[in-house]
Protein backbone atom coordinates (compact mmCIF):
# COMPACT_ATOMS: atom_id res chain seq x y z
CA UNK A 1 0.00 0.00 0.00
CA UNK A 2 1.63 3.29 -1.00
CA UNK A 3 2.08 6.56 1.92
CA UNK A 4 1.16 4.48 4.93
CA UNK A 5 3.28 2.65 7.64
CA UNK A 6 2.58 -1.06 7.77
CA UNK A 7 0.43 -1.46 10.38
CA UNK A 8 -1.43 -4.14 11.97
CA UNK A 9 -4.33 -5.24 13.47
CA UNK A 10 -2.73 -4.82 17.05
CA UNK A 11 -1.26 -1.73 16.51
CA UNK A 12 -5.33 -0.38 17.11
CA UNK A 13 -7.63 -1.70 19.70
CA UNK A 14 -11.10 -2.81 19.03
CA UNK A 15 -12.16 0.70 20.58
CA UNK A 16 -10.50 2.56 17.89
CA UNK A 17 -11.07 0.38 15.02
CA UNK A 18 -14.60 0.62 15.97
CA UNK A 19 -15.21 3.93 15.06
CA UNK A 20 -12.50 4.27 12.11
CA UNK A 21 -12.62 5.22 9.02
CA UNK A 22 -9.66 4.00 6.50
CA UNK A 23 -9.32 6.44 2.94
CA UNK A 24 -8.38 4.81 -0.01
CA UNK A 25 -7.82 7.07 -2.70
CA UNK A 26 -7.39 5.53 -6.18
CA UNK A 27 -5.73 8.38 -8.04
CA UNK A 28 -2.61 8.20 -10.52
CA UNK A 29 -1.94 11.59 -10.53
CA UNK A 30 -1.63 11.28 -6.66
CA UNK A 31 -0.50 8.71 -6.21
CA UNK A 32 2.77 9.54 -8.42
CA UNK A 33 3.07 12.33 -6.94
CA UNK A 34 1.72 14.87 -9.53
CA UNK A 35 -1.04 16.48 -7.37
CA UNK A 36 -1.51 16.54 -4.29
CA UNK A 37 -4.62 14.13 -2.68
CA UNK A 38 -7.17 16.44 -1.33
CA UNK A 39 -10.15 14.34 -0.57
CA UNK A 40 -8.50 12.46 2.35
CA UNK A 41 -8.90 15.74 4.62
CA UNK A 42 -12.23 16.27 3.28
CA UNK A 43 -12.98 12.22 4.74
CA UNK A 44 -11.38 13.02 7.65
CA UNK A 45 -13.02 16.08 9.00
CA UNK A 46 -16.47 14.28 8.62
CA UNK A 47 -15.05 11.56 10.29
CA UNK A 48 -14.30 13.80 13.18
CA UNK A 49 -17.83 15.24 12.98
CA UNK A 50 -19.07 12.04 14.04
CA UNK A 51 -16.83 10.96 16.34
CA UNK A 52 -14.67 8.64 14.40
CA UNK A 53 -11.18 9.10 13.31
CA UNK A 54 -9.69 8.54 9.86
CA UNK A 55 -6.07 6.70 9.69
CA UNK A 56 -3.66 8.07 7.10
CA UNK A 57 -5.28 7.46 3.74
CA UNK A 58 -4.00 4.70 1.32
CA UNK A 59 -3.26 6.17 -2.21
CA UNK A 60 -2.54 4.03 -5.28
CA UNK A 61 -3.12 4.34 -9.14
CA UNK A 62 -6.30 3.71 -10.58
CA UNK A 63 -6.96 0.48 -11.85
CA UNK A 64 -6.03 -3.39 -10.43
CA UNK A 65 -4.35 -2.39 -7.30
CA UNK A 66 -7.76 -1.60 -5.27
CA UNK A 67 -8.55 -4.76 -5.03
CA UNK A 68 -5.23 -5.52 -2.96
CA UNK A 69 -5.49 -2.30 -0.79
CA UNK A 70 -8.91 -2.81 0.40
CA UNK A 71 -8.07 -6.98 1.20
CA UNK A 72 -4.89 -5.43 3.03
CA UNK A 73 -6.92 -3.25 5.01
CA UNK A 74 -10.07 -5.94 5.83
CA UNK A 75 -6.70 -8.62 6.68
CA UNK A 76 -4.31 -6.29 8.75
CA UNK A 77 -6.82 -3.55 10.38
CA UNK A 78 -10.17 -4.84 10.11
CA UNK A 79 -11.96 -0.90 10.37
CA UNK A 80 -15.14 0.16 10.72
CA UNK A 81 -15.68 2.01 7.58
CA UNK A 82 -13.28 1.28 4.34
CA UNK A 83 -14.51 5.01 2.15
CA UNK A 84 -12.56 4.81 -1.64
CA UNK A 85 -12.60 7.87 -3.49
CA UNK A 86 -11.63 7.96 -7.47
CA UNK A 87 -12.03 5.50 -9.88
CA UNK A 88 -15.85 5.34 -10.08
CA UNK A 89 -16.08 6.95 -13.63
CA UNK A 90 -15.92 5.81 -17.25
CA UNK A 91 -12.71 5.95 -18.01
CA UNK A 92 -10.86 2.44 -19.23
CA UNK A 93 -8.96 2.46 -15.61
CA UNK A 94 -11.88 3.48 -13.39
CA UNK A 95 -12.50 -0.31 -11.67
CA UNK A 96 -12.93 0.71 -7.86
CA UNK A 97 -16.40 -1.13 -8.17
CA UNK A 98 -15.49 -4.06 -9.82
CA UNK A 99 -13.30 -4.71 -7.63
CA UNK A 100 -15.29 -3.75 -4.97
CA UNK A 101 -18.05 -5.46 -5.60
CA UNK A 102 -16.74 -8.71 -5.21
CA UNK A 103 -15.20 -8.47 -2.31
CA UNK A 104 -19.07 -7.52 -0.53
CA UNK A 105 -20.98 -9.71 1.61
CA UNK A 106 -24.02 -7.77 1.66
CA UNK A 107 -24.51 -4.70 -0.77
CA UNK A 108 -26.35 -1.57 0.40
CA UNK A 109 -27.54 0.12 -2.98
CA UNK A 110 -29.17 2.60 -0.88
CA UNK A 111 -26.25 3.99 0.40
CA UNK A 112 -24.89 5.17 -3.16
CA UNK A 113 -28.91 5.66 -4.16
CA UNK A 114 -28.97 8.34 -1.77
CA UNK A 115 -25.27 10.10 -2.56
CA UNK A 116 -26.01 10.32 -6.26
CA UNK A 117 -29.42 11.69 -5.20
CA UNK A 118 -27.64 14.29 -3.20
CA UNK A 119 -24.42 15.13 -5.39
CA UNK A 120 -27.75 15.37 -8.13
CA UNK A 121 -28.98 18.33 -6.67
CA UNK A 122 -25.49 19.97 -6.89
CA UNK A 123 -24.24 18.46 -10.33
CA UNK A 124 -26.44 16.53 -12.94
CA UNK A 125 -22.84 14.44 -13.80
CA UNK A 126 -23.21 12.90 -10.03
CA UNK A 127 -25.72 9.96 -12.15
CA UNK A 128 -22.38 9.07 -13.89
CA UNK A 129 -20.72 8.04 -10.97
CA UNK A 130 -20.96 3.80 -10.46
CA UNK A 131 -19.74 3.60 -6.80
CA UNK A 132 -21.17 0.64 -4.96
CA UNK A 133 -21.82 -0.01 -1.22
CA UNK A 134 -22.04 -2.48 1.02
CA UNK A 135 -20.58 -4.52 4.51
CA UNK A 136 -17.70 -7.14 4.32
CA UNK A 137 -17.45 -9.28 7.50
CA UNK A 138 -17.68 -6.03 10.17
CA UNK A 139 -16.68 -3.24 7.89
CA UNK A 140 -18.54 -1.13 5.57
CA UNK A 141 -17.50 -0.05 2.05
CA UNK A 142 -18.54 2.40 0.12
CA UNK A 143 -16.84 4.06 -2.97
CA UNK A 144 -17.32 7.88 -3.69
CA UNK A 145 -16.00 9.57 -6.45
CA UNK A 146 -12.57 11.54 -7.09
CA UNK A 147 -13.05 14.91 -6.59
CA UNK A 148 -12.93 16.87 -3.03
CA UNK A 149 -16.13 18.27 -3.93
CA UNK A 150 -18.17 15.05 -4.55
CA UNK A 151 -16.30 13.67 -1.97
CA UNK A 152 -17.47 16.37 0.54
CA UNK A 153 -20.96 15.33 -0.80
CA UNK A 154 -20.81 12.01 -0.58
CA UNK A 155 -19.76 12.31 3.53
CA UNK A 156 -22.59 15.04 3.24
CA UNK A 157 -24.88 12.09 3.18
CA UNK A 158 -23.04 9.54 5.01
CA UNK A 159 -22.65 11.22 8.11
CA UNK A 160 -26.53 10.49 8.93
CA UNK A 161 -25.83 6.81 8.34
CA UNK A 162 -22.56 5.75 9.22
CA UNK A 163 -23.14 5.78 13.26
CA UNK A 164 -26.21 3.36 13.47
CA UNK A 165 -24.53 1.53 10.59
CA UNK A 166 -21.62 0.48 12.11
CA UNK A 167 -23.32 -0.34 15.45
CA UNK A 168 -26.15 -2.43 12.70
CA UNK A 169 -22.96 -4.55 11.36
CA UNK A 170 -21.67 -4.58 15.01
CA UNK A 171 -25.01 -6.42 16.34
CA UNK A 172 -25.41 -3.47 18.32
CA UNK A 173 -29.73 -3.29 18.37
CA UNK A 174 -30.77 -0.04 19.60
CA UNK A 175 -33.90 -0.02 17.25
CA UNK A 176 -35.67 1.69 20.05
CA UNK A 177 -34.00 5.31 19.04
CA UNK A 178 -33.83 4.28 15.21
CA UNK A 179 -36.03 7.25 13.67
CA UNK A 180 -37.10 8.91 16.45
CA UNK A 181 -36.54 12.46 17.13
CA UNK A 182 -35.01 11.13 20.47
Amino acid sequence: MTDTPELGKTDYSDAETSRMIAPVIVSTRAATGVTEDRSAPVIAEYAQSIGFFARPPVIIPDGEGVLAAISELLVQIEPAVIITSGGTGLTPDDLTPEFTKPLLDKEIPGIMEAVRAHGRTKNPLASLSRGVAGVTGKTVIVNLPGSPKAVREGMEVLVGLLPHLCDQVADIRDHESWGSDE
